[in-house]
């Protein structure tokens, strides 16, 4: 794989995916981990939106140019990480697996959907959707 840079685009004011992302770490030997908050507009946001992603569904891998969205990020991101700390265990024991995966990651983004709308926080709406309601 080499040593690249590896993208992560996700909501920097969602306190648990901010979290999340501060801690996760990957394998030196994959690359470097670089965080873009996908409030702030960047190529990288627009390159999501012109996909048709919606950065309030999930978050965006991109790796060696391949861009994982939502749960396929979190099981990739749980296949390249490094095993070092509980929550780094944690992270690929339970997303390691792309079924559940698909069963964990709907299940979390509906929690963080509530914090964010328990803490007054507005959507992203990347592709400017009429109507975007958190539920």
């Amino acid at each position: 794989m080499g040593n690249n840079e590896v993208l992560l685009i996700y909501d920097k004011e969602c306190p648990a995916c901010d979290n999340y992302c501060q801690v996760v770490r990957i394998r030196e030997t994959v690359g470097t981990l670089r965080l873009i908050d996908a409030r702030e507009n960047s190529e990288e946001l627009e390159e999501i939106t012109a996909l048709g992603l919606d950065i309030d569904q999930g978050m965006v891998l991109k790796l060696d140019g391949q861009i994982y969205y939502g749960s396929d990020a979190i099981h990739a991101l749980a296949l390249i990480s490094s095993r070092s700390g509980l929550l780094n265990r944690l992270n690929y024991y339970l997303f390691r697996s792309k079924r559940l995966s698909h069963v964990f990651y709907p299940i979390l983004r509906f929690f963080r959907n509530v914090l964010l709308k328990v803490l007054g926080k507005t959507k992203i709406n990347n592709l400017h959707i009429d109507g975007n309601r958190w539920f």
